[in-house]
């Protein structure tokens, strides 16, 4: 018999999209030009985000950019300690009896609900935007920013909020089907959150996520390398291989010569001046089906492979005009985007403890919070590929470059640099506990795309492909970075459209099977904490770049 679905909630999976342009240092939204990318979802505008809701039976509904507040336990291991306001957004337009963009149908999640009859939750992760269990991002307050946190975050959210709308205190795993849908970290963290609490989650879909913690993902450049043009890739190469030989030589002369020829004459340390040019190879998370011909990545190998309004053959035009084209690019059109005013020591440099970036506690300062998952249990360190690989960036950025930062950002976690082993240690607990590329679950469908620098921390990376099935689907189109979160992709790219099509038959199916159970939540007494203080510190953005964790995916 089918279960007619009166109450389903779709759940975005702990957002954390909401605070990065807040945070944002640097017109790109890092901290400096030599901080890592991070995972992130792509931006779903709305014309009037403001505007009154209207559901599908006429009844005016609050606007989409209504913001609500949930009181979550500051410490899921000690309830004692209170609770702490944390931000949801939530509309019910498709819900039957009866982060603005992710609750609509310009989205998956959108898709989904409307098709199941269902409400749509979007929630802020914790310690990010204005979601703080505590009043800053000090080391202290930053112990409990861990996943096991995050996950009993939403299943505590799931089990106990009271949603507002009709019948929004009836909806408890047990009286409805809940499903968690994430992208990207948010992606991994559905699939991690399922592993953990199977009972309070009946389904989950998870785009791009990157469920397999890695310290070193040189591998994040290897679907660039393969999907771009072969020109632009063949003079890049070239042109990071003669930086890397110049660096690593005894010419005073000739080092100097190539840092002014990019415009970092200034700069102290060859490994930040040679990793600053990561930055536009990190421009292609920024692509998505929807990205015209001015994109930067398009941009700058234009700069490289047109020559007189002629394009290079595949192998390109070799270096001599390689290395012209792009330190020009560099200089005199690039760095003013990347890095605004700044000094070039100051936008790329990585080696001044006394720089803001690394001291700032106040909070609304995504790439702090982001960089203790980091450091502490995902690792993620894009860096130049093994000797005797092709490599797209320089191998003078290794591992030890980025965890030196963890010390600087973190001093009283790291007082000294964290060493390989140790952080190894901690990506593979990460792993055995949340499964990574182990991961086997019923109902969890896991959608990829070829072009995803991503691609190698998610189920459909090269070498560790896991099987699909019918209980976890595993579709991939020839989208980018979380391309099939969003409708728009689909109606442009025929090959997203179908892992949308599969995602929706596969929901409709399981849905179908869903039955009321009893399913039970202890409860617990706490202490209602009230919201933060208008007082606290907020991070201020004033430009400034620190390796390229966090540029922005494109809208």
């Amino acid at each position: 018999m089918a279960i007619r679905m009166s109450k389903l909630v779709c759940l975005a999976s702990s957002l954390v999209l909401s605070s990065l342009l807040a945070a944002a240092r640097l017109p790109d939204g890092r901290l400096h030009a030599n901080m890592l990318r991070s995972p992130g979802i792509p931006l779903v505008p709305l014309d009037n985000a403001g505007a009154p809701v209207v559901s599908r039976n006429g009844t005016e509904l609050p606007p989409y950019d209504t913001t609500y507040y949930f009181d979550q336990l500051i410490d899921h291991k000690n309830p004692s300690l209170g609770t702490f306001k944390q931000r949801y957004w939530h509309t019910y337009e498709f819900y039957e009896p009866g982060y603005s963009g992710y609750l609509t149908n310009r989205t998956i999640n959108g898709l989904i609900a409307q098709q199941q009859n269902a409400s749509t939750v979007v929630i802020e992760h914790r310690f990010y935007g204005f979601s703080n269990p505590y009043p800053d991002l000090s080391v202290k307050s930053l112990r409990l920013h861990t996943l096991e946190q995050a996950v009993e975050d939403l299943a505590y959210f799931a089990n106990t909020v009271k949603l507002p709308m009709p019948g929004g205190d009836q909806v408890a795993p047990g009286k409805a089907p809940w499903i968690l849908i994430g992208g990207s970290y948010s992606g991994a963290l559905t699939s991690w959150t399922m592993v953990k609490k199977p009972d309070d989650f009946f389904a989950g879909y998870g785009s791009s996520g990157v469920v397999e913690a890695i310290l070193n993902f040189w591998e994040y450049f290897e679907p660039i390398r393969l999907n771009m043009p072969a020109n632009c890739s063949a003079d890049v190469q070239a042109v990071i291989s003669h930086v890397d030989k110049t660096f690593t030589g005894k010419n005073a002369t000739a080092i100097q010569g190539l840092k002014e020829a990019f415009g970092l004459g200034n700069m102290t340390h060859l490994d930040d001046v040679a990793g600053a040019l990561r930055n536009n190879l990190w421009d292609w998370q920024s692509l998505q089906p929807t990205t015209g011909p001015g994109g930067a990545f398009y941009k700058f190998c234009d700069a490289l492979e047109v020559k007189d309004g002629v394009s290079a053959s595949a192998h390109g035009w070799g270096l001599d005009h390689a290395l012209a084209a792009w330190s020009s690019y560099f200089k005199n059109t690039y760095y003013a985007g990347l890095c605004g005013e700044s000094d070039a020591e100051l936008c790329l440099g990585t080696y001044d403890p006394t720089q803001s970036y690394w001291t700032d506690t106040s909070i609304d300062n995504s790439w702090r919070s982001w960089f203790w998952i980091v450091c502490n249990e995902v690792g993620y360190l894009q860096e130049g590929a093994p000797k005797y690989h092709p490599t797209l960036v320089t191998r003078l950025v290794e591992p030890d470059y980025d965890l030196r930062q963890c010390h600087l950002m973190f001093p009283e976690a790291f007082p000294i640099p964290p060493t390989i082993a140790a952080t190894e240690r901690a990506m593979q607990k990460t792993n055995t506990v949340y499964k990574g590329w182990n991961v086997r679950l019923n109902r969890l469908f896991f959608a990829n795309g070829q072009r995803d620098p991503w691609k190698d921390a998610t189920v459909s990376a090269a070498g560790h492909t896991v099987q699909s099935t019918e209980q976890q689907p595993i579709r991939i189109g020839d989208g980018f970075h979380c391309s099939d979160l969003k409708t728009l992709s689909g109606q442009i790219d025929p090959t997203i459209n179908a892992v949308q099509v599969a995602a929706l038959g596969y929901f409709k199916t399981w849905l179908a099977q869903w039955k009321p159970s009893h399913h039970s939540h202890t409860s617990i007494t706490v202490n209602i904490s009230p919201a933060i203080s208008g007082k606290v510190a907020v991070h201020q953005g004033a430009p400034k770049p620190v390796n390229a964790f966090v540029k922005g995916v494109d809208t």
